[in-house]
């Protein structure tokens, strides 16, 4: 087992267990634990292209999101338990089948796991770019151990408010953590680069998730990345929440409205945020969830 193992503190919530003896907030072993791994092709198109990217998706989360739409792996921990090696060799089978890029889909409570497996397939011969798609919710110090070994990052951003971290999450100040890790980020990688093809090769984007009801959380979020990062990263506007999981019980429990819709994309070009992605408004979201058959 990795040193760092038996006292945990890769993320803001510090438990300091012995991951080989018990579990902590997030539920992971010292094992590696993934429920699927795939060419995705609907993520930005500078990280989906034309070939896919090649996901792997890690069960357990360090959040408690009561609208995760992965819910069965982040919060009920569907999954396969998988050795570091093993890891390794799922990079280079992506890498094989002609993906884009490696994108780690919820990798936080993995992190040093997933650098042995890097060095290991990078060795290998490794060579596309790894990408560290991550709910946000990280600690600074972590981050800085991926340094390297990472070329672009995905943060989430989600909320603005403290309060709306607490009720939807469960976590303490998460824009004052989140927006540290983003700064940490875009230090290290800085603003996108792309190839001839359009993929992206190395930088930054940062997505946030546009809840029903909470328009003013966004346009915080958005005012925020303008004020500090101002067009120097590309950003993903997402429209493509929908009711699921312990939302259904909650004030969001419907889809965005086209006025909620309308009055964002007005908001984003009224700040003059030039780069990045907004998604369209569609009908049918639950369609994108992949098939967890591992």
């Amino acid at each position: 087992m990795l040193k760092e193992l038996e006292n945990c503190n890769i993320c803001p919530h510090k438990c300091s267990i012995n991951r080989k003896e018990k579990v902590g907030r997030c539920k992971a072993t010292d094992k590696v634990k993934i429920a699927l791994y795939s060419l995705h092709k609907f993520e930005e198109p500078c990280i989906s292209g034309m070939d896919g990217s090649g996901t792997i998706f890690f069960s357990n989360c360090n959040l408690n999101c009561i609208f995760c739409q992965n819910y069965e792996i982040s919060q009920k921990g569907r999954g396969k338990e998988i050795t570091i090696n093993e890891l390794a060799d799922i990079f280079i089978k992506q890498q094989d089948n002609h993906a884009n890029n490696i994108n780690l889909v919820s990798p936080t409570i993995y992190i040093y796991q997933i650098i042995e497996a890097i060095k290991i397939a990078k060795g290998k011969g490794l060579n596309i770019p790894i990408i560290y798609n991550s709910n946000g919710y990280e600690n600074v110090e972590t981050i800085k151990k991926l340094e390297g070994y990472i070329d672009v990052y995905l943060p989430d951003l989600k909320y603005y408010y403290d309060e709306l971290g607490i009720k939807y999450s469960k976590v303490n100040n998460y824009f004052e953590i989140a927006t540290k890790a983003i700064k940490e980020m875009y230090r290290q990688v800085g603003r996108p680069q792309f190839d001839e093809n359009g993929l992206i090769k190395k930088g930054i984007i940062i997505r946030h998730l546009v809840l029903p009801n909470h328009i003013e959380n966004s346009k915080r979020v958005l005012k925020w990345i303008k004020s500090n990062l101002e067009n120097k990263v590309n950003i993903s506007i997402m429209a493509q929440y929908f009711p699921t999981y312990n939302a259904m019980e909650s004030d969001l429990n419907r889809k965005l409205t086209k006025e909620e819709y309308d009055d964002i994309e007005k908001y984003l070009y009224r700040l003059n945020l030039q780069n990045g992605y907004i998604q369209d408004l569609g009908e049918h979201e639950e369609e994108y969830v992949p098939n967890w058959e591992f």
